[in-house]
């Protein structure tokens, strides 16, 4: 009957009401009703794994092998040209702009889970100018590739950088600002500061780098001073000083590629907790206190590893052997934390948890340093709140 009727009009009033993928399901086999309502199937193929794509007055539809939609636009010589819209797995909208011979050509905007990241315009797939958004809204950096021009900001939107870009990272000219005041200009490689002046809050020049070599300070997106000390090659290399947020020290030693390699010392707000040597940012020997006494002396192999355990007193109270012995964990206000098994420098058979007023707070076995086997768990007035098997620290359902 269908072949009959020559309004392709009819036709159309009778199929939208048939979604997308169920029309193509029903005229993938008819031939007579894709002339009818002007419908060419260029692969209709649903188990293939290929794109199911029909066309109509130059609009097409592109399926994946679930008969999800994937891409929704105009076509011109069998590629995507004019205006289209992108789909992910999910059927959310990732992309919609301008094509041209198939690739994003012209002005577009990107979507992340319903949330805009970019808008602009691109060339030949790729993003030329416009601005990143982060989650919230907020411009993060503005691009332009004419001229290898990037400008990044801070989760508040404040200006962080303006400066000439090369591979994704800074390489060239820029200048560094806080709180619209300049910090830094000059010159940078593959990322780090390498030639340049660096400025306090009223313009004076704090330090200068050449070659990557100098004497520099480091500032959060606060402002605040966490770094200053060495550089070679771009990165913290001989002496430095690491400081808290409240500008109270953190770390003072010795730096080699960036990373705490040499000797050096810890402090929690102004209190030693730690003198020794680093290698790669990691405790290698040393000794270690809470509340400036003397809690720990020896060698680390990711934790304690080789060495002698005191109390407040300066008694010995434990003595552990290639990382294997029985140990006690302080924590920075002489809290006893964990006292239990070690082996191989991690807490490994029996062992009990405290919290922070002194409390039971677990009781069980570990296994590499987490909770695995029978354990009993405390909430803070010391009621039980279960009991039962853990494995690789999370809870089995009973």
């Amino acid at each position: 009957m269908l072949k009959n009727v020559k309004s392709s009009y009819f036709i159309r009033f009778i199929f939208s009401f048939i979604v997308e993928k169920q029309k193509l399901k029903l005229i993938k086999y008819n031939k007579s009703l894709q002339e009818n309502i002007n419908i060419s199937l260029i692969n209709y193929k649903i188990f293939s794994g290929k794109y199911i794509i029909y066309e109509q007055n130059g609009k097409r539809k592109e399926y994946d092998y679930n008969d999800e939609l994937r891409f929704e636009g105009e076509y011109l010589n069998g590629k995507r040209n004019g205006r289209g819209k992108e789909y992910d797995n999910y059927g959310e909208l990732i992309f919609e702009g301008e094509y041209l011979n198939g690739k994003r050509n012209g002005k577009g905007k990107e979507y992340d889970r319903s949330k805009l990241i970019f808008e602009g315009e691109y060339l030949n797939d790729e993003r030329w100018k416009g601005n990143l958004y982060d989650e919230n809204g907020d411009i993060i950096y503005e691009l332009n590739k004419e001229n290898v021009i990037v400008k990044e900001y801070d989760i508040f939107g404040a200006l962080l950088f303006k400066g000439e870009y090369l591979n994704g990272k800074r390489n060239g000219k820029g200048k560094e600002y806080y709180n619209g005041k300049l910090i830094f200009e000059g010159e940078y490689l593959n990322g780090r500061r390498w030639e340049g002046k660096g400025y306090d809050n009223l313009k004076n020049i704090i330090y200068e780098l050449k070659n990557g070599k100098g004497l520099v300070k480091e500032y959060d997106y606060l402002g605040k001073l966490k770094f200053e000390g060495e550089y070679l090659n771009g990165l913290r290399n001989g002496k430095g000083k690491e400081y808290f947020y409240g500008g109270k020290l953190r770390f003072e030693g010795e730096y080699l590629n960036g990373l705490r390699t040499g000797k050096g010392k810890e402090y929690y707000y102004d209190k030693l907790i730690f003198e020794g040597e680093y290698l790669y940012d990691s405790r290698l020997k040393g000794k270690e206190y809470v509340k400036e006494i003397l809690e720990y002396e020896g060698e680390y192999v990711i934790k304690k590893y080789n060495g002698k355990g005191y109390d407040e007193n300066g008694n010995l109270i434990y003595e552990l052997k290639n990382g294997t012995g029985k140990v006690k964990e302080y924590d920075n206000y002489g809290i006893l934390r964990f006292e239990g098994e070690y082996l191989n420098g991690l807490r490994n058979g029996k062992g009990k948890e405290y919290n922070s007023f002194g409390g039971l707070g677990f009781e069980g076995e570990y296994l590499n340093g987490l909770r695995n086997g029978k354990g009993k768990e405390y909430d803070d007035d010391g009621n039980l709140k279960f009991e039962g098997e853990y494995l690789n620290g999370e809870k089995l359902p009973k």
